[in-house]
C-alpha cells in the first residue's frame, strides 16, 4: 500500500490557528475565506494521508460505487493484519481493527439517514475537484478527523514508529532482558515515566500548599472587612449563607474581574438567571484576574457570555424542553426521580448555597437560596413513604438541589423516616458543602447523621464535588475527617470539563482528594446543552486521560469510573466500548455518537445520538492557553 509517503507532512492537518474565533456559538459555518484557504492548503496535504483512498474515490463513478470500493479497501486493510506474514506493529495492527470498524459505521448508509449527515458524500466531492462553494460549511476538523483515520486504517499512526513497523530504538530496553537485569532496566524506565508525570502535576496547585494558604488567609481578611465580619463569623457557615454573593460591585471590590466577567454578572442580575458564590468559595479565588491558578473556581460560578447569552434567551421557554435528563419522564411521584432498579433521588430542596454554571438541573433552579424551593414536610413525607412501599429500593440519595441548606432539624426529620424503611440500607447525601461551605459540616451535624450508621445493617455517606486541586483546602479536609471519623465515606464527583482536562490536571485532583480522605467515584463528561458549550470536552479526551494519564497511578488513586449521564436514558461506561460507537463524522469536524442505554442485553430500550465537541476545535483551544497539543495527538484515536 502506498501509506508512508508524506507522513511527517500531513501532521500539518492539525493545523497551527483557530478557524473561528469564537467556536462556542459559531462553529458550524466557516468564511469564504476560510474554506478557500482549506482547499489551497490543506489539502494536497490531507490526500497524502493515504494516497490509495484518493484514488479509489477519485476513479468511482458516484457514492455508491465510492462506498462499495472503500469497503472492499477496508476489508483488505483488515485482512492483512491477520496474515501470517504481515511485518506490521502487534500494536498498530490492534489499532487497524478498531479503526476499520470505525469507518465502516461512518459510511454505512443506515448511519446517514440516523444522523441526516453523509461523511462519504464530503469526501467523494473533495476527490472529484468540486470548487469550494459547492462545499461551504466544510472545516479543517472534518479534515484532520479523516487524515488521522485514513492513516489508522493502514497502521501508520506513527504512535510507536514512524514506518508503522516494530523498530529496535521503539522498544524498551528491559523487553531484551531478563531476571534483576530487567527488572534494574523496568525500574529505571518506570521512574523516567514517573518524573514526567510528576513534572506536569506540578502545574497545579492545590489549596494544601503554604504559599496559597497565604493568600487565602489575605483574602479571607479582606472579604470580612467589606462585610464587617470577625474571624468567627468566618467559621459560621450562616454568617456564609447570609452574604452570599448575588451581583453587584461587591466581588469587584474583593478581586480582580475581566470585562467579560463584569458582563456575565451584570447579564445575570438583568435576567434573574440563576447566580450566586459563597464569600467562603470567593476566598479560593486569587486577587489577580487571568486564572493561572483559579481559572476552574472561577469558571465554576462566573458564566461566560455565551452561557448568559444563550441562557436568557430561552429563560421563558425552559421547562421541559430543558430538561435535559427527562426527569419529568422518571418521577413517579413528586420530589422523586428513579432510573435504576434499586436506587431512587429525593430532592427535600430545590437550591443551593452556591449555582454551578452546569448544573444538570440549572432549567428548574429560580434563584440562589430559594426559599420557595424548600418543600413542606407533608409532601417530603408522601415522598418517603411512597420509598416504603417500594421494597427493592435500597440505596436512597437526598440531594436536590443541596440539602444541607437545610436546617439540622429538617435534616433529622428526613433521616429519621428514611431510617424507618427496613430495606433501605444506604442513605447518600449529594452536597457540595465540603467545598463551597466547609464550616458546615458541624460536629453537631455529623454526630446527627452517624447516629443512622449501623454497620451492616446501613451505610450513611456524602457524595460530594470537587472540581479541581485548588478547592482542596485545609477547612475542607478537616470537614471531610469529621465525617470520616463518624464511619461515613465520602465520594467525590467530579465534571470533565475544559478547566479540568489538561495534561494530569485531574489525576492532581484525584491525588488530592485521596490524601484528605475523599475516595474518587465518577467523572462525568459534560453534557450538550447549548448554553454550556464553553465546557465542553470530546468524549476521546476523557478516555484518553483514563488511559494515558490516570493509569499511571496506584488504583486507589483512580477508583472513579468516567462516565456520560446519558439524555433519557442514565449513565454510559464510557470504557466499555460495547456501550457507545461512532457512527458519523459531520462537515463541522463533530463526532456524533450512538449510545446504548445501560438496560442493554436486558431489555431493548432504544439508543441516544449524540453530537460531540470537535478535538479540532478543542486542541485549537488548548493551544490558545498555551499547551503543546502534540501532547495530545492520540486522542484521535479514542473512539
Amino acid at each position: 500500500m502506498k501509506t508512508e509517503k508524506g507522513l511527517e507532512r500531513t501532521y500539518k492537518i492539525i493545523g497551527t490557528e483557530v478557524i473561528n474565533e469564537d467556536i462556542f456559538r459559531d462553529r458550524i459555518e466557516a468564511t469564504p475565506a476560510q474554506i478557500e484557504k482549506i482547499f489551497e492548503t490543506d489539502l494536497p496535504e490531507f490526500w497524502l494521508a493515504n494516497p490509495d483512498i484518493y484514488e479509489l474515490l477519485k476513479q468511482s463513478e458516484d457514492i455508491e460505487e465510492a462506498r462499495k470500493s472503500l469497503y472492499d479497501y477496508l476489508n483488505a486493510c483488515e485482512g492483512k493484519v491477520f496474515e501470517i506474514d504481515n511485518d506490521l506493529h502487534i500494536l498498530e495492527k490492534a489499532n487497524i481493527r478498531e479503526s476499520v470498524r470505525v469507518f465502516k459505521s461512518i459510511i454505512a448508509p443506515i448511519n446517514e439517514k440516523r444522523t441526516g449527515s453523509s461523511a462519504i458524500s464530503y469526501l467523494f466531492m473533495l476527490a472529484h475537484g468540486l470548487p469550494p462553494e459547492n462545499i461551504t460549511d466544510l472545516s479543517r476538523g472534518f479534515l484532520a478527523e479523516f487524515s488521522h483515520l485514513f492513516r489508522a486504517v493502514i497502521g501508520l499512526t506513527a504512535m510507536y514508529s514512524e514506518s508503522g513497523k516494530p523498530e529496535k530504538r521503539s522498544i524498551p530496553r528491559f523487553i531484551s532482558h531478563d531476571g534483576r537485569e530487567a527488572a534494574l532496566l523496568r525500574s529505571s524506565f518506570l521512574d523516567n515515566m514517573a518524573a514526567r508525570a510528576e513534572e506536569k502535576m506540578a502545574h497545579y496547585k492545590t489549596g494544601l500548599d503554604a504559599e496559597v494558604i497565604r493568600r487565602r488567609e489575605e483574602n479571607k481578611n479582606r472579604i470580612l472587612d467589606y462585610y464587617g465580619g470577625n474571624a468567627s463569623d468566618w467559621q459560621d457557615y450562616k454568617w456564609h449563607l447570609k452574604h452570599i454573593y448575588v451581583g453587584g460591585d461587591a466581588l469587584s471590590k474583593l478581586i480582580d474581574l475581566t470585562d467579560d466577567e463584569k458582563r456575565a454578572i451584570h447579564t445575570t442580575e438583568k435576567c434573574r438567571i440563576p447566580f450566586g458564590i459563597t464569600p467562603y468559595y470567593i476566598s479560593l479565588m486569587d486577587k489577580e484576574s487571568g486564572g493561572k491558578y483559579d481559572h476552574a473556581v472561577r469558571a465554576q460560578v462566573i458564566p461566560p457570555t455565551s452561557y448568559v447569552e444563550s441562557f436568557a434567551e430561552s429563560k421563558q421557554e425552559r421547562g421541559m424542553l430543558f430538561d435535559f435528563m427527562g426527569e419529568h419522564d422518571t418521577s413517579p411521584i413528586d420530589l422523586i426521580t428513579r432510573r435504576y432498579p434499586e436506587v431512587l433521588i429525593i430532592k427535600p430542596y430545590n437550591s443551593c448555597s452556591q449555582i454551578c454554571v452546569y448544573c444538570q438541573r440549572n432549567w428548574e433552579i429560580e434563584k440562589v437560596m430559594d426559599s420557595k424551593a424548600v418543600y413542606p414536610p407533608e409532601m417530603i413525607d408522601k415522598a418517603i413513604d411512597w420509598i416504603k412501599d417500594h421494597p427493592y429500593i435500597r440505596d436512597v440519595l437526598i440531594t436536590g438541589g443541596d440539602p444541607f441548606v437545610l436546617t439540622d432539624f429538617s435534616l433529622e426529620r428526613i433521616f429519621e423516616k428514611i431510617a424507618r424503611i427496613d430495606h433501605v440500607n444506604r442513605i447518600r447525601i449529594g452536597t457540595r458543602m465540603p467545598v463551597v461551605i466547609p464550616f458546615r459540616i458541624t460536629d453537631k451535624l455529623c454526630d446527627l447523621m452517624a447516629r443512622y450508621v449501623k454497620p451492616g445493617r446501613r451505610e450513611v455517606c456524602v457524595v460530594t464535588h470537587y472540581e479541581h486541586p485548588y478547592e482542596v483546602t485545609p477547612e475542607s479536609a478537616e470537614a471531610v475527617t469529621k465525617l470520616r471519623r463518624r464511619g461515613i465515606s465520602v465520594y467525590n464527583q467530579q465534571v470533565f470539563t475544559f478547566e479540568n482536562s489538561r495534561r494530569f490536571e485531574t489525576v492532581a485532583l484525584r491525588r488530592s482528594l485521596r490524601l484528605i480522605g475523599v475516595d474518587p467515584y465518577y467523572t462525568f463528561i459534560t453534557k450538550g446543552k447549548e448554553e454550556t458549550d464553553y465546557y465542553r470536552v470530546p468524549l476521546a479526551r476523557i478516555l484518553q486521560e483514563r488511559k494515558e494519564e490516570a493509569r499511571l497511578f496506584p488504583g486507589l488513586d483512580r477508583t472513579d469510573e468516567p462516565v456520560f449521564n446519558v439524555p433519557r436514558l442514565g449513565k454510559n461506561h464510557l470504557r466499555s466500548w460495547q456501550d457507545h460507537r461512532l457512527i458519523m463524522i459531520l462537515p463541522d469536524g463533530r463526532r456524533v455518537y450512538e449510545f446504548h442505554p445501560w438496560e442493554k442485553f436486558v431489555t431493548p430500550v432504544p439508543p441516544y445520538n449524540y453530537t460531540d465537541v470537535s478535538i479540532y476545535d478543542y486542541l485549537q483551544r488548548l493551544k490558545g492557553i498555551g499547551e503543546d497539543i502534540t501532547e495530545y495527538r492520540t486522542i484521535w484515536y479514542y473512539y
